[in-house]
Order: structure tokens, then C-alpha cells, then sequence
């Protein structure tokens, strides 16, 4: 099938494909993202070389597929290797012995899986690139993986002999929701735009998720098939994600549990306290993985009222994986169609709207005409000042350059949203927190995101702009 989206990173892949120079690629994301099908579709599966590592594996089972990759791919009769400074040497001299002029598209797949402890897998790929591939114009290295963390560390901030070796790196993103849209296209998933966007709140722009969709059902009922019935296809997702990402994972997964309880985020401190993961370079490591893996954000305090930066769990799977499929597994294999009727599921989408709007700021930006504006965006969270404000939350926050800060308010609702009054006050005092809490001497303007769009009543004339769902499904320009 066709590759859905993609162009950046195809564009890059095309650039270093016709390149007369030695390329390092590094691809990474987070699980079930895409990553693999990318570079497997946009290559045909036609590789010079290819092998992929193996989850939980010890060094002897990762030489062993490499070795057996090595077979495949040469057709020839290969020793088997001791150690890695023995597989990248075959590997090396197989090369030599393809006289072609072609290009040598080498692809390791889920390469931090290979490097296990005390397995020296980084010195000999160092080894490999410096003093082989480094100095052949006809080889194409990719490396790729979903421990995104361990490709940033040991590749893109290496400071041994892979050190600014890279030539490029590729991090490939959950799919926007325009892109969804063709997926579904694609696969004959008949689906309207709201159905879409609750599909989105509650799996993300996965691919993979979504291509496990079966196009004889609605929404809700593959919800149910996929995340509540007994074994269901997604039932073990929640653990080989965390555990593909993380070699010990029971601190990632209760700094992840902790923050799906907290919908406005938390601070460093606030979350070491309500984890028992230790305020310490433990909590940091795991925060900069959790980050870099895509699945929690990272957004500055403003009001610099706070002990620091605070973050907010991102990740659309993960936060319904702890608000049902954690609870609910195995109790109702219709849950999901049956909830739909309760007004929690109403709470929910509103969470998680905004949640989906906070994604699509780039296309929130684009609406607004400002993409080209220096900007900001983050969540702002008051606490409270004695004598001064009662505290207050505001959904998505954009601080721009040329002086302005747009200050959007969240509404998911099947039918248009009608302004009241009671909203407008609710309105002003945060915009009244927000100036005191900040001291901001920038305009601003309100702005109301929906999912059907607005009444213009009179009370909608006080807003200053307006997004809608449709506007989110909008492709980048």
C-alpha cells in the first residue's frame, strides 16, 4: 500500500538515496508509529543489508540474527561471529566483494535492541562507520528504533567516536489528523470527521492502531474489539509499549500513571512526591526518555511562580489505557459502546479534546494566520495567589512575538456551542488571572476552539477568533 503523509521524511530518504557522499541516518519514535514501514515501503525491501534486533534478546540471539541476515542477503557460506567486531568485519567484507556501482543501502532496525549490556555493540559500530563506511561514497547507513532516548544519547548527542557522525536524523511523528484521514480513506474506513477525532483522543495518529480497524464496523464497536473484548487484538499493548521503549520501565509507567490522574500537568517536585519515583538523576533520565519517546511534554512556567518547568502526559493511548482499559479489562467486553450513554464519557471528551487541540496548535497557528510568527504555546496553570486570584486553568495558551497572546478555551459537543454569559465572566477572570499572574503587557485575544463550531449569538462578538474541528483536519502548508 501506499505510503500515507510522510513527504519530509521521504524527501530526506530520496536526498540521501541519490547522495554521492557516505550517509548516517538515524530514524526514531515511538512504537507502532511507522517508522519500519517507512523506510521498507519507500526502499521497496530491496536492501544491500538488512537485519532487525530482538525484544528482550542476550547478545548470543542478536549475533544470531545478525548472522543470519547475513546468509540471507549474500547467499553465501558466512562464519558465524563471536562478538559484534567479528559481525560488522563479515559484514565489511561482504561489501567488498559486491564490485557494483550501486548504492548500499544498509537498514539495522530497532538497533538499540541489539546493544545489550557489556556487548561492546556501540565501540564496533563506532568502528564500522570510522573506519569503513565513513569512506565509501556508494554506502547508505539507516539505523532506526523506538527507544528514541537511546538513539538521541548514543547517535545525535554521542560524544565518543560516533560523535556528529550523523548526516541525518528523522523523527517520525503520530500522523495529524489530515493524515488519519487518508489513512482511513485508504483502507475503505468509512468514518465521519467527529468519529475521527474520537478515534484520534483515544489511540492517537497511530498508524498501526488504526490500520487494526475493521472496515465492517463503527467506531465504537471497534473500539470494543480492539481494547475491552477478551483477547482482544490491542489487549497486551500498554506493556510491550512500555517495555520496547524502556529496559526497566516501573518508574516510566508510574510517572505516566501519576500524570493521567492530573489533566493540568505537574512539576517535577509534585510528581517525584506523587509517584515515589526519587527526586534525583533517577527522575531526570526517566523524564528526558518519557519526553523524547513522545510521550509526555515538557512546558515552561510562565508566571515563574513554580519550582520549574511542569509536564503533562501527551501520549492519546496511554491516558485511556489508565482511565479504562486498565479497569475495565475483561468486565464488559462492550464497555466503550455502552459508556458512550453516561455523562463521564461527556467529562472525558472534553479532557481529551483539548488534549487533541494542544496536537494540532501548528494547524490552530495556521487558521490564525501567524504561522510565520514567532510563538510559544503551553498550558497555563494557576495555583492561586492569596489576595490576588482564585487560581485557573486555560487550555492552550499562544505567546507570540509580535505581542499578542491568543488565550483558547476547549469545547467539544456534538452540535454548535452556544456562548452564555456565564462563559464569558468564567472567560474574563481567567484572562484577569492570567495578566496578574504574568504581568504580560501583550494584547490579548480569546479564541474558542470547537468541534461543531459556535452560535453567534450576541455573547460571541466579545470573541476574538474561532477555530473548528474542520480547521484541525487542515494539511500544513
Amino acid at each position: 500500500m501506499e505510503i500515507i503523509g510522510r513527504e519530509r521524511e521521504r524527501e530526506i530518504l530520496r536526498r540521501c538515496e541519490n547522495s554521492d557522499k557516505p550517509e548516517f541516518v538515524a530514524i526514531y519514535g515511538r512504537r507502532r508509529v511507522g517508522k519500519t514501514y517507512l523506510v521498507v515501503e519507500h526502499f521497496h525491501n530491496k536492501f544491500t543489508f538488512s537485519v532487525t534486533g530482538v525484544s528482550d534478546g542476550k547478545t548470543k540471539d542478536q549475533l544470531r540474527v545478525f548472522h543470519s541476515a547475513l546468509k540471507k542477503h549474500f547467499q553465501s557460506d558466512i562464519p558465524e561471529p563471536k562478538n559484534w567486531f567479528d559481525a560488522f568485519i563479515l559484514l565489511e567484507e561482504q561489501l567488498e566483494k559486491d564490485i557494483t556501482l550501486a548504492r548500499k543501502v544498509l537498514f539495522i532496525d530497532e538497533m538499540p535492541w541489539l546493544d545489550t549490556p557489556k556487548s561492546n555493540f556501540l565501540p564496533a559500530l563506532e568502528h564500522f562507520w570510522n573506519s569503513y563506511a565513513s569512506r565509501r561514497k556508494d554506502i547508505l547507513l539507516i539505523v532506526c528504533g523506538s527507544a528514541a532516548s537511546w538513539i538521541i544519547k548514543n547517535l545525535m548527542n554521542s560524544y565518543g567516536g560516533l560523535h556528529n557522525r550523523l548526516t541525518e536524523n528523522i523523527v517520525v511523528e503520530p500522523y495529524y489528523l489530515y493524515e488519519c484521514e487518508a489513512f482511513y480513506r485508504s483502507r475503505g474506513i468509512a468514518m465521519t470527521r467527529h468519529q475521527m477525532a474520537e478515534a484520534y483522543m483515544i489511540l492517537g495518529g497511530i498508524p498501526f492502531y488504526m490500520d487494526a480497524m475493521n472496515k465492517m464496523y463503527g467506531l465504537n464497536q471497534n473500539i470494543d474489539m480492539l481494547l475491552f473484548e477478551n483477547n482482544a487484538k490491542l489487549e497486551n499493548e500498554f506493556n510491550r509499549l512500555y517495555n520496547s521503549l524502556f529496559r526497566h520501565a516501573d518508574n516510566h509507567i508510574s510517572i505516566a500513571k501519576t500524570l493521567a490522574k492530573n489533566n493540568t500537568g505537574m512539576t517535577r517536585k509534585e510528581l517525584s512526591q506523587a509517584s515515589g519515583v526519587s527526586d534525583g538523576g533517577g527522575l531526570t533520565k526517566v523524564l528526558e526518555e518519557m519526553v523524547a519517546c513522545g510521550l509526555i511534554g515538557r512546558s515552561f512556567d510562565i508566571s515563574k511562580k513554580r519550582n520549574g518547568d511542569y509536564y503533562k502526559l501527551v501520549d492519546f493511548y496511554t491516558l485511556f489505557y489508565f482511565k479504562y482499559i486498565e479497569t475495565q479489562k475483561g468486565n464488559d467486553p462492550r464497555f466503550w459502546t455502552n459508556y458512550l450513554s453516561y455523562p463521564a464519557h461527556r467529562t472525558w471528551c472534553g479532557y481529551a479534546f483539548e488534549r487533541l487541540s494542544i496536537a494540532h496548535s501548528q494547524q490552530i497557528k495556521q487558521k490564525l494566520g501567524i504561522s510565520g510568527v514567532l510563538s510559544e504555546t503551553y498550558v497555563f496553570r494557576s495555583i492561586g495567589q492569596r489576595g490576588v486570584s482564585s487560581g485557573a486553568q486555560i487550555d492552550l495558551v499562544i505567546d507570540r512575538k509580535d505581542d499578542v497572546i491568543n488565550l483558547c478555551e476547549c469545547k467539544f459537543t456534538v452540535q454548535p456551542y452556544e456562548l452564555t454569559e456565564k462563559d464569558l465572566a468564567d472567560f474574563e477572570r481567567k484572562k484577569t488571572v492570567f495578566l496578574q499572574e504574568t504581568a504580560t503587557k501583550k494584547a490579548i485575544h480569546l479564541t474558542m476552539i470547537t468541534s461543531s463550531g459556535l452560535v453567534h449569538n450576541a455573547y460571541r462578538n466579545e470573541i476574538q477568533s474561532e477555530i473548528t474541528l474542520d480547521d484541525l483536519f487542515q494539511p500544513l502548508l
